[in-house]
């Protein structure tokens, strides 16, 4: 049974949610929405690589909060938003070309908080990092 409650048309997301945002400057796409997961893409190159030629931490944590905050967002009846409280992650494996996929599942949606889980792998399907990020549930 799908968890959303507001729109996941992909002119939603891309015009309403992400348009003018650190994740389009990023190059973050939402890719895909299923019943219980959202997933979206971004690009390693010269926006999101650190000075030695991989992957910057700080990019993977934005695309995992980025992930989670658009879940979070979807999962609520209107009037509500969800606003990250805290967000930690495990960087497991380099990568330095291609695109990282991350994927976000909801652990615990609460009427106050929300948990997700958010993992990133390369185009081998080989984990790069997994996050999990806290956010309070706000609004109406």
């Amino acid at each position: 049974m799908p968890i959303w409650k507001k729109p996941t048309d992909r002119t939603y997301l891309e015009n309403t949610l992400n348009k003018n945002t650190l994740g389009e400057t990023l190059g973050i796409e939402i890719t895909e929405v299923g019943e219980d997961y959202l997933e979206g893409r971004m690009p390693v190159d010269h926006r999101t690589m650190q000075p030695f030629g991989l992957l910057h931490g700080g990019a993977s944590v934005a695309l995992a909060e980025t992930l989670a905050s658009v879940a979070g967002f979807l999962s609520l009846s209107e009037g509500k938003n969800l606003v990250g409280v805290e967000i930690n992650a495990n960087h497991l494996r380099a990568a330095r070309e291609g695109f990282v996929v991350g994927r976000a599942t909801p652990i615990r949606l609460g009427r106050t908080m929300q948990v997700w889980e958010v993992k990133i792998v390369d185009e081998k399907d080989r984990l790069v990092c997994v996050s999990r990020m806290t956010g309070a549930v706000v609004g109406e």
